[in-house]
């Protein structure tokens, strides 16, 4: 079973092709509904008594298990209002509101300890290093983080690194962590710090792996002719990896690569539309046709 705790939110974003207001958004979500193609999949997440969203009816059909799921009365679901321009590369932040999130983490259901895969998304690393001490029976763990951790908490993003086997960053974190600009030693240093493997995530540019067995892998991104909302992209794509390895039950290099490229694939379904219209519209089958040119891209 995998795991996944994260955000629920309601956000409000802006691209050249238009604006969504107060649409579904949050890590978790765009995890879970990349994930669930390949696993069943555990959801831990909050939100408050504004939340509008029915996430029974968005996850019929998929194998979710929403007992995780927590409603807190009197507090306000994370609410997060961005901008995207020009490349769409990085996001301009209007407004956060953490809300949910700068309380107390959901409770854990007793029933999800025995979670054999898990994935920590962006959150404060104090919260990521709580869930993962309930979590006994796991058996490989991976984690996402962001620079306000980075640069405000470093001690104890250091403890989690330390404890999980795959970190997800983004080149300009890897090297705010690291202090290093070049990407190759920026992810010798994060291996360093424990964890096997570092995926970093390049957007328009792909992916770039290291493992501490001293191998690499680059993958392109999928082509895509229009970019809408890159927003849940890169929870798509950590959904897509950490779903192909619970499904595989392994971690073996081929496992992990393949892995990238069925992440690679999630991410390029979530970017076509505003909020979760794009991921949504995923299905095993186009995945696999994706995964497939994807081969043919890069073979020569």
């Amino acid at each position: 079973m995998l795991l996944v705790t994260g955000s629920i939110g309601i956000d409000t974003v802006e691209t050249p092709f238009g604006k969504s207001r107060d649409c579904l958004g949050g890590s978790a979500i765009f995890f879970s509904l990349a994930a669930s193609n390949f696993t069943d999949v555990r959801f831990l997440g909050v939100v408050g008594d504004d939340c509008p969203f029915d996430l029974k009816k968005l996850f019929a059909g998929r194998n979710v298990d929403l007992k995780g799921l927590e409603h807190r009365h009197g507090s306000k679901t994370f609410r997060w209002h961005g901008s995207y321009a020009g490349s769409m590369n990085e996001a301009t932040t209007k407004l956060t509101e953490l809300n949910v999130l700068g309380e107390a983490p959901a409770i854990f259901p007793s029933a999800y300890t025995d979670s054999e895969y898990v994935f920590l998304a962006n959150t404060h690393p104090a919260i990521q290093l709580e869930i993962l001490s309930k979590v006994s029976g796991c058996r490989f763990c991976a984690a996402d983080t962001m620079n306000l951790w980075i640069n405000n908490t470093k001690e104890q993003l250091a403890e989690m690194i330390s404890r999980i086997d795959l970190l997800f960053v983004n080149d300009a974190e890897a090297r705010e962590l690291t202090g290093s600009y070049n990407l190759v030693s920026a992810c010798e240093k994060i291996l360093a710090m424990g964890p096997k493997t570092v995926i970093l995530k390049k957007g328009e540019n792909g992916v770039f792996t290291a493992s501490n067995d001293g191998s690499f892998f680059a993958l392109p991104a999928f082509p895509t002719r229009e970019v809408v909302d890159p927003t849940g992209a890169g929870d798509s794509f950590a959904g897509g990896v950490m779903g192909y390895i619970a499904k595989a039950q392994s971690t073996q290099p081929e496992v992990m690569r393949n892995a990238i490229a069925y992440g690679t694939a999630c991410a390029s379904f979530a970017i076509s539309d505003f909020s979760t219209a794009g991921v949504q519209k995923a299905t095993p089958k186009l995945l696999e046709a994706r995964v497939e040119m994807l081969r043919s891209f890069v073979s020569f």
